[in-house]
């Protein structure tokens, strides 16, 4: 197996559970948060979108998914900011996050994971030795930077069916 189809295959995991977290979820169920404080499945999916998100962009010198489009709208803001990805958000910033549907999460996860997939199959792994960010000791290479990015993104998706869990449906 090729870095190529190895990145592609862990990458593919996440839509199924993505799908499953926001699946047959009304907009009240996707904003409910299990106390003060947690996020609900949402805020996490969108999450977890913007996190990879940015971070292609950045690596393809792009502009990100979420500006291209009435994307902060779909999800109850006001503008769509590049660098609000969720990351040290208030309790009331959370709250704010307040996707229109399960499909509106669906819709934008679908458009980041494509070009996600687009972007990893054309590499090679001498590829992932490039550095990307020099601002750490040691700098990041796009393989660490790939690596994290999923890492991430698994953390919040299984955070998201575990809330998803939590709330009575049906």
């Amino acid at each position: 197996m090729d870095v190529s189809d190895l990145l592609i295959e862990t990458y593919d995991r996440l839509p199924d559970l993505v799908r499953g977290a926001v699946h047959g979820l009304d907009p009240d169920q996707l904003r409910q948060a299990p106390r003060r404080g947690a996020n609900p499945v949402g805020w996490l999916v969108w999450h977890l979108t913007r996190v990879q998100d940015g971070h292609l962009a950045e690596l393809l010198d792009a502009e990100q998914i979420w500006v291209t489009g009435d994307w902060a709208g779909r999800f109850g803001l006001a503008r769509a900011e590049p660098g609000d990805t969720g990351y040290g958000h208030t309790p009331e910033q959370v709250a704010a996050v307040r996707p229109e549907s399960a499909q509106v999460l669906l819709d934008y996860y679908d458009a980041v994971h494509t070009r996600t997939r687009r972007f990893l199959a054309g590499l090679q792994a001498d590829d992932l030795d490039r550095v990307v960010d020099t601002s750490w000791d040691p700098p990041v290479t796009l393989g660490v930077r790939l690596v994290s990015v999923i890492e991430d993104d698994l953390q919040h998706a299984g955070q998201a069916a575990y809330v998803r869990g939590l709330i009575k449906t049906g």
